[in-house]
């Protein structure tokens, strides 16, 4: 059997290739174009790689067009992390030397030895990984968004107190549309004290308000006229100017994320599991689409629901050394899938009873704190997501949490 090793870099990528006792077969070094893959292509068929047995194929990345063109058919590609691959870099040197053609055979050779140990690129549809790629791009909208709205609440603070308690009782608060507009037309307290009711209530029209305009504007001109403290004039317009930079900022950032929100919403209930997922509690179209951006939609790709719940940080992990033994949680692991599980967790509570039992029995019998017993919960209810989509059935709120329901009532 041949096994092929790639070192992949920004421009030109190191190819070797190995048999089964170790004996390096052929090296290239080819470039970052359809003029380097036809190459790797052309020395993958010589070498016997096939459309029913293709050769497989070992890199540290998982994305890119080189990946996209391993990936055609039934070739089995490996990401490798950067980290493991140092480490077999020891088992052939002790001498510390790196290039890129060595990296390579060294990737290359872990196929060799450990296959077995290692997991292929999931053989997900095209369906499914457009859908990750939207549920991600969503979810670092949202990141982005949240961060620039934190920058301006602390800038705030600074200098405009009225403006963050003019947004108190608003929902999303500095994200809501009517702020944006509100801070254009006053960046600084002095000139929101001049504004009339007539000028807030253009503002908030501009925002697409439809209802209670007046009664809004009348509470809003109220909080701007209160006495505040204030910074000295010309610091107070250089800080007004600094607002208007990151409202721009902001409002690019809320644009991104409504966009790709809707492009989610347009593209995830076209898969084949998205009824199996929204069907749980807790899950709505941009969580569901997260949840399964992550896990994907080859069903062969985790061996049990275990292996689900390791990969996504839900399950416990023992750590054991002699007599000594601790169970703690798990830090390698899918940070977004982790990220969604949390939210899940926590709106499941409030829209499952079951779910709520289950949060209330870790809370109380187990002594759990509330991020404890929302991971078992998470952990719980990852385990019936796979048992559900692997038979594609709908989930059942006494089926998962029977006894419960029972102790409950």
């Amino acid at each position: 059997m041949i096994y092929c090793g790639i070192d992949w870099a920004e421009k030109t990528h190191d190819v070797a290739l190995v048999d089964d006792t170790g004996q390096l077969l052929a090296k290239r070094h080819i470039t970052d174009d359809a003029v380097g893959y036809k190459i790797l292509l052309d020395l993958l068929a010589e070498y016997g790689d096939t459309e029913q047995d293709p050769i497989p194929v070992a890199i540290e990345t998982s994305r890119g067009l080189l990946v996209a063109v391993l990936r055609t058919g039934k070739r089995k590609v490996f990401a490798i992390n950067p980290m493991a691959a140092a480490r077999y870099r020891d088992r052939h040197s002790v001498s510390r030397k790196k290039s890129d053609p060595g990296d390579a055979l060294v990737l290359a050779n872990i196929l060799r030895t450990d296959m077995h140990a290692h997991r292929p690129l999931p053989d997900d549809s095209d369906l499914a990984r457009a859908i990750a790629v939207l549920a991600r791009a969503q979810q670092d909208a949202t990141w982005n968004r949240q961060q620039i709205a934190n920058q301006l609440r602390s800038l705030l603070r600074e200098y405009y107190p009225a403006a963050l308690d003019t947004c108190a009782t608003w929902a999303n608060g500095l994200c809501r549309p009517e702020v944006r507009e509100l801070l254009k037309a006053a960046p600084t307290p002095a000139r929101a004290a001049r504004l009339t009711r007539t000028q807030i209530q253009a503002a908030l029209r501009r925002a697409g308000r439809k209802r209670g305009i007046a009664a809004e504007a009348d509470r809003i001109r109220d909080v701007l006229r209160v006495d505040y403290a204030h910074q000295p004039p010309l610091v107070e317009e250089a800080l007004g100017q600094q607002i208007l930079a990151l409202l721009i900022q902001l409002e690019a950032a809320c644009t991104a994320a409504d966009d790709l929100a809707q492009a989610v919403d347009e593209a995830f209930p076209q898969h084949p599991d998205a009824d199996v997922i929204l069907s749980f509690p807790g899950l709505g179209t941009q969580l569901g689409a997260r949840v399964l951006a992550e896990i994907g939609d080859d069903h062969e790709r985790f061996a049990d629901a275990r292996g689900l719940k390791a990969y996504a940080g839900s399950s416990p992990i023992t750590r054991a050394s002699g007599k000594k033994s601790s169970i703690t949680r798990r830090w390698v692991k899918n940070d977004r899938l982790n990220h969604a599980g949390y939210l899940w967790a926590f709106s499941a509570i409030t829209a499952s009873p079951g779910a709520k039992a289950h949060y209330r029995r870790r809370r109380d019998d187990h002594g759990d704190w509330h991020a404890a017993a929302q991971r078992n919960l998470f952990n719980r209810m990852l385990g019936q997501l796979y048992h559900c989509i692997q038979k594609h059935e709908l989930f059942d709120e006494h089926t998962a949490f029977s006894a419960q329901l029972t102790a409950a009532a």
